[in-house]
């Protein structure tokens, strides 16, 4: 891969947004995976076709995009189902992703993806950025800007890895749980030193 890549990730509610923005301003290439999530899944892509063979037709909406709340909470009741669909999918967004990082033209580029860690999406990537913040604030910044109840996010939590696992696979970490003047310090110095490291490499 030509470029410096630098992946990005955190757990549900640890500001990943506020970050990736802020990078994207001062004019960075941000790819994210959730995107390209979406893009392979679009009308009148093969990977649609094999979901509405798969699930039935029921799975696709009036307007031919795929009806996500369904796809979640079949996946949610049937590990079986959610297994065929990540062997489908995830090679394809792997595909759009690396396409998208070829593509750019910024001294270094970003990857933000909830499951960097997990599904081995760190080979794209030089260097691990976690976003991490306390549980506590999680679960409250996700029940006010998500509508969910505390018992949800606990879940949703429980299922993702743990806290822990993602700070053990970081090359640097972002504490988001202060104000944006310091998440704006933090994320200058880190801008910084990116720069030099994709430097050095080329």
């Amino acid at each position: 891969m030509g470029n410096f890549v630098v992946g990005l990730t955190g757990g549900i509610g640890s500001g990943k947004t506020a970050v990736t923005d802020r990078f994207t301003q001062l004019g960075i290439l941000v790819v994210d995976a959730d995107v390209a999530s979406r893009v392979v899944v679009e009308p009148g892509q093969p990977a649609l076709d094999s979901i509405k063979d798969h699930f039935g037709a029921a799975i696709i909406l009036k307007d031919g995009n795929m009806d996500r709340a369904l796809m979640r909470e079949i996946v949610f009741k049937d590990p079986g189902e959610k297994t065929w669909l990540e062997q489908l999918l995830h090679p394809l967004i792997n595909e759009q992703i690396e396409r998208d990082l070829e593509a750019s033209t910024t001294p270094y580029s970003m990857l933000v993806s909830p499951l960097l860690i997990e599904i081995g999406q760190t080979r794209f990537t030089h260097r691990v950025l976690v976003v991490d913040v306390p549980v506590e604030v999680q679960i409250q910044r996700t029940v006010a800007r998500d509508n969910n109840s505390e018992e949800q996010v606990r879940a949703i939590i429980n299922a993702q890895l743990s806290r822990e696992a993602r700070l053990e696979e970081a090359d640097d970490v972002i504490v988001n749980d202060g104000d944006f003047a310091k998440l704006d310090l933090d994320i200058n110095g880190l801008h910084d030193q990116y720069l030099q490291l994709a430097e050095e490499r080329r």
